[in-house]
């Protein structure tokens, strides 16, 4: 029993050896090189490039305060829409001391010279009526009582904005009253209830109660690399897709080239600005990541061949043509002349014909097959 189980090891043994052996020497045997083959084909070649940018609307305004106080009321929110001279929010003053003391000692001023007047033309007035003064002494107290009490009025006028922020003659124009200065979608809302706010002057930009904005004028906002600016022109068509509405694409036009580049990642770019029509759609939102379509160039019903047939040499092209079949294939290098490239197909101009086979690259045998 021994001696046949010694047997079936030994036959088990050599029969791996032989099998080992046979496989590494298929696996050395030359294979026969075997290459892909196409036929020129007539089809529309383009040249597109890709931009990224994102969706921004044309006209976005900061709304700002005439004055300066604290926010009492907020009657909006962003996503409201508002039209132009709508309320959007009200302040209430913070007086300045300063000019509150110099407003209210010019209404005392005002105030003494109003009582003093009249008191002048009460008199002249009695004079008048007896005949004892001449017209144009009484017209003169007249016009300086009418004027002393203008500037009494404008004085009183000036505390209540001073000090209030309105008065009871511009109260329609109310400076506490945050409007807004164009009709649009509101994208931000930055303050809240009890913020104190600051007016836009010399020394600052002022506060931003509100960010409106146009959202039927879209722009797409872009760089693209120095080797392919020369190739844009504005008025040229655009495809945009935006990331977050993969289902959605909307034509553009070009109509801003920047003749300034800047440095980014280190290459040179320049800005690219365009229309972005939206028709209906209220899904687009503000700073939405796009990526823009650009043809560059394009040529209809022309002779292609996928370009990995090409040979390059130089600044020559070549194509290896295949004639003959079976076993006897034998492959012609001819020199052709390419045109436009869309990174698949080339266009052919001239070297060889419809009719013609060519070779491409070499077919790569998957190893996995003979295991």
């Amino acid at each position: 029993m021994k001696k046949y189980l010694k047997l079936m090891v030994a036959a088990i043994i050599a029969l791996v050896f032989i099998g080992t052996f046979v496989f590494l020497w298929k696996k050395s045997q030359p294979q026969p090189v075997a290459y892909e083959e196409f036929t020129p084909q007539v089809m529309d070649i383009s040249k597109t490039t890709v931009v990224t940018g994102k969706i921004e609307p044309r006209n976005e305004v900061n709304v700002k305060p005439q004055i300066s106080g604290i926010i009492t009321h907020l009657y909006k929110e962003a996503g409201d829409r508002v039209e132009a001279g709508e309320v959007i929010a009200k302040v209430k003053v913070i007086p300045d001391m300063q000019q509150l003391s110099s407003a209210e000692a010019r209404v005392r001023l005002a105030t003494v010279n109003v009582e003093q007047a009249k008191v002048n033309y009460e008199r002249e007035k009695v004079l008048f009526d007896k005949g004892l003064v001449s017209a144009d002494e009484y017209d003169k107290l007249d016009h300086a009582y009418k004027q002393a009490k203008e500037e009494l009025a404008a004085a009183s006028d000036n505390l209540q904005v001073v000090r209030d922020g309105v008065s009871k003659s511009n109260a329609n124009a109310s400076s506490t009253l945050i409007r807004s200065t164009i009709t649009g979608l509101i994208l931000d809302v930055p303050v809240k209830v009890g913020n104190s706010v600051i007016l836009s002057n010399t020394f600052n930009d002022g506060t931003t109660i509100a960010s409106v904005a146009n959202m039927n004028d879209l722009i797409f906002r872009g760089n693209i690399d120095e080797t392919e600016v020369g190739q844009l022109v504005t008025g040229m068509p655009m495809k945009i897709t935006i990331g977050a509405l993969q289902n959605l694409k909307f034509e553009a036009l070009l109509e801003y080239i920047s003749p300034k580049a800047i440095e980014a990642g280190g290459a040179n770019q320049f800005e690219i600005k365009a229309a972005v029509h939206v028709g209906t759609s209220s899904q687009v939102r503000s700073g939405y990541s796009a990526n823009a379509e650009i043809e560059l160039a394009s040529a209809k019903k022309v002779l292609t061949i996928p370009e990995s047939a090409i040979e390059f040499s130089g600044n020559d092209t070549y194509v290896y043509v295949i004639k003959g079949e079976g076993d006897n294939k034998t492959y012609e290098r001819k020199k052709v002349t390419t045109g436009l490239s869309d990174g698949l197909n080339i266009e052919i101009k001239g070297g060889i014909g419809a009719k013609d086979l060519i070779r491409g690259p070499k077919i790569v045998k998957d190893t996995t097959d003979d295991e």
